[in-house]
């Protein structure tokens, strides 16, 4: 362990990586419930009736896929980062390409798969080092914000706590019964754990709220049913290379790219910059192999099964508790592959016992709203509107877009043209056009 992770240098020990990998496991194991439940949706919530993604298999990809490119990320990157399926990103494919779009999930699927191929090439010849190097700092942390308000929305959304209003467009739900009810007793229960500083909070509140599901009816136990089952097989290779050319796919392959480029961008930022394992120029050690590490997990997420895998901000639990080098990463993934035998359990969690998870890791990523640098208008401003495009028009791409247009636009008319990068002003002539491409 001395000799592949540099145990010393990095002033840890084999207990401490062991401890961190542990903590960041269980800080984040709540994708194995949350990741089948939400792509389960197609099919019978969204989506074409019938056309349905089985949870059981979906469960199997997020673990092999988890397992896989956190320990690329191990072994090639040395960094105590583990990944998953993308929060924000499932809900991409689930709510926008699929239900709003109106595409298959082969197709969609199949455009994870061939952008993840492109990532891969984009990361070996440094293309998205120089995209992350460009964004501006405070539009970083701006990204880390919309996104956690963004996965709270869909939380609440999903377990009734929040509701469609014609009038208002969104409203309270029925808190005093059901699934609302029960979701809002299970976030209680989240906080005071975590307030409480209970290893594995998010974990045992949504395993704590599952079974208080039961009498309400919304946990529901087969017959027969035990804790510890063979993995049903993934949905391996279910691609659709029929569209392929046509400006359909194109405009779904495009999509993918530029929301994947910016939540992987924005979420390893976060880690790192929490954790604080980047340095005084404000860059990531071995950058280039972790960019790649979640490019090989992409392509083989996506040949498994799910959507895209990146890096998950809940690895800086596990470097608060110990964590240094990747000997705490390949200790995750070691216990993701464990965890493939016990689907029952995580496939029996309703979707108001993920709600509070949802938005505990919304609370989590809103947390870099205080280092946002509000005080100079070209800066500030957007980043709010970053931070309130993605949920308000529901897509974390559009946050992205626009808080860049507006950064743009507000550094030219404030006479300040130095500040805007070479590859920033590339980025906004690309955003600019892609109103172009899709007819807006």
């Amino acid at each position: 362990m001395e000799r592949i992770f540099g145990l010393r240098e990095h002033g840890t020990t084999v207990s401490k990586e062991l401890v961190g990998g542990l903590t960041t496991f269980l800080t984040m194991a709540y994708i194995l419930a949350v990741n089948p439940n939400m792509l389960g949706l197609i099919g019978t919530a969204v989506g074409t009736p019938g056309n349905v993604m089985p949870a059981a298999s979906v469960f199997t990809a997020t673990v092999l896929s988890s397992a896989f490119a956190t320990l690329v990320m191990a072994f090639a990157a040395n960094l105590p980062v583990a990944l998953a399926p993308g929060m924000g990103l499932n809900a991409f494919f689930t709510f926008t390409v699929v239900d709003r779009m109106g595409y298959s999930w082969q197709i969609a699927l199949t455009a994870v798969f061939l952008e993840g191929i492109l990532f891969v090439l984009l990361s070996l010849v440094n293309i998205r080092e120089l995209i992350i190097q460009s964004i501006p700092m405070n539009l970083k942390r701006a990204v880390a914000v919309g996104i956690g308000l963004f996965i709270a929305l869909i939380g609440l959304k999903n377990a009734g706590v929040v509701v469609p209003n014609e009038s208002t467009l969104v409203e309270l739900g029925n808190i005093s019964s059901g699934s609302a009810l029960v979701a809002l007793i299970g976030l209680i229960i989240t906080t005071g754990l975590y307030a409480n500083k209970v290893p594995g909070s998010i974990l045992l509140g949504i395993l704590i709220t599952t079974i208080i599901g039961i009498p309400f009816d919304l946990t529901t136990i087969p017959k027969g049913w035990a804790p510890i089952a063979l993995p049903a097989s993934p949905l391996l290779f279910k691609f659709d290379f029929s569209s392929v050319l046509s400006f359909k796919f194109f405009t779904v392959f495009f999509t993918f790219l530029f929301v994947d480029i910016f939540d992987t961008v924005g979420t390893l930022v976060g880690v790192t910059t929490q954790a604080k394992l980047i340095d005084k120029d404000g860059n990531i050690p071995r950058v280039k192999q972790a960019l790649l590490a979640d490019a090989l997990g992409t392509v083989a997420g996506a040949a498994l099964g799910t959507s895209t895998v990146t890096s998950y901000v809940e690895s800086t639990a596990g470097v608060a508790a110990g964590g240094r080098t990747g000997f705490s990463a390949l200790t995750t993934a070691l216990l993701f592959l464990l965890a493939l035998f016990f689907s029952p359990v995580f496939l029996l969690i309703p979707s108001a016992a993920t709600a509070p998870a949802l938005v505990m890791v919304g609370f989590f990523m809103m947390k870099s709203v205080i280092s946002v640098d509000f005080s100079d208008p070209t800066e500030g401003i957007p980043a709010f509107i970053a931070i309130v495009m993605m949920p308000f028009t529901y897509s974390i791409a559009e946050g992205i877009v626009y808080g860049m247009l507006c950064y743009v636009i507000l550094k030219i008319v404030s006479f300040r043209f130095r500040e805007i990068s070479f590859v920033t002003m590339i980025l906004f002539i690309v955003f600019v056009l892609r109103f172009f491409i899709r007819g807006e």
